[in-house]
């Protein structure tokens, strides 16, 4: 499933390939938001395009779950055929979304009984259920279901929250041996917040159950900078180098190079999109938020580098369409954005290759802070 082809002589950075059943992955990998079945605002076909060469992104188990349902997505044979992706989709659990949309959850040994966000519903997610969810889907990549404790949590929850995430997981073991559909890969979850040593024993004892690959969860729910990256230092060592390691829900790019720079393989996140609908742009200088009345006669394009739907559009025609709610303006945005991301991507497997990754990251690192100093 995964090959490790390169490491970098000054960092953690790795260079890899995923081999799954809808496609090849380089790795380091950016993976697209596409939540309920669709990178918002974004076909398919522009996904696929040399332009974004997207080999895999991710959906949301909770949301499809909910809407549309199995019983949809079943007699469609899943989501690639509902959705007309021929490419890879990683799926998550929906436990984070249960965790911070559902409303009225109860947290039990069996899973977690909650209710409808949309309209009420009573609804059940186990550690069964969600790969049984997950199997309907047709993912390439399950993640077992975990509780993401809340930030800043004290040690005692996170203690408890951490022996029901292991146990969940040693069920989702159980029903994987018995269920496994052919092509389906699963990654256990790393949790325990911001204790080193809790992060150290989920890392050793999710090892032990020998999943595909491993993700470090609870990243991204308010903790500092310093507090994500030691989080992922404590869980790296423990985690098996022949298998890839992916960080859940990150992030902003310079926290996606320093985490290269820490052993960290695969990445997802909803900024590129969800900030692009918002008029801001991505640069290798920080952020442009084309809002801001300053772009207002500024002719320059976007950045040195862009989506070509989005070359020759300048900053002052972008900022028009974004001020009258234009949607050529947040799809122009999105593919740049996503551009900017899969091509930082492209830029970090590059420097490993060439063996000048920890410079290239502090390089970027710099010229990036610098610019929003």
């Amino acid at each position: 499933m995964f090959t490790l082809l390169q490491t970098d002589p000054e960092s953690k950075a790795r260079r890899g390939r995923l081999e799954l059943a809808h496609a090849t992955v380089e790795t380091p990998c950016f993976m697209p938001v596409g939540t309920r079945g669709t990178v918002k605002s974004v076909h398919p076909a522009e996904l696929l395009d040399p332009a974004l060469d997207t080999r895999i992104i991710l959906g949301n188990t909770y949301h499809l779950f909910i809407r549309p349902g199995t019983e949809i997505l079943g007699s469609f044979g899943g989501l690639h055929r509902f959705m007309r992706w021929d490419r890879a989709i990683l799926t998550d659990s929906g436990g984070f979304q249960v965790f911070s949309l559902a409303k009225l959850r109860q947290i039990k040994e069996d899973g977690v009984h909650f209710r409808s966000h949309l309209d009420g519903a009573a609804l059940f997610l186990g550690p069964e259920t969600a790969l049984e969810v997950q199997k309907v889907i047709g993912s390439d990549i399950a993640m077992i279901l975990d509780e993401c404790p809340p930030a800043g949590c004290g040690r005692d929850y996170a203690e408890q929250s951490l022996g029901l995430t292991q146990r969940w997981a040693e069920r989702s073991r159980d029903w994987i041996e018995a269920h496994r559909p052919e092509g389906q890969r699963y990654f256990g979850i790393v949790q325990g917040s911001t204790f080193a040593d809790l992060r150290e024993k989920a890392a050793r004892d999710l090892v032990s159950l020998d999943f595909d690959g491993y993700a470090i969860g609870g990243l991204s729910v308010g903790e500092s900078d310093p507090e994500l990256f030691a989080a992922v230092e404590a869980a790296e060592p423990h985690l098996p180098v022949e298998k890839p390691r992916y960080a859940m829900g990150l992030g902003q790019p310079d926290q996606l190079l320093e985490l290269i720079g820490r052993g960290v393989d695969m990445f997802d996140c909803v900024l590129p999109t969800r900030v692009a609908r918002n008029g801001t742009a991505y640069t290798a200088d920080g952020t442009l938020n084309l809002k801001n009345q300053k772009h207002e006669k500024d002719d320059r394009p976007l950045a040195e580098s862009t989506h070509p739907l989005c070359e020759g559009f300048s900053r002052g025609y972008l900022r028009h369409l974004i001020k009258n709610d234009e949607i050529l303006g947040l799809r122009l945005l999105t593919l740049h954005n996503l551009h900017f991301y899969l091509d930082l991507m492209k830029q970090a497997r590059r420097a490993i290759e060439a063996g000048v990754f920890a410079h290239f990251r502090a390089d970027f690192v710099r010229r990036y802070r610098d610019a929003a100093a």
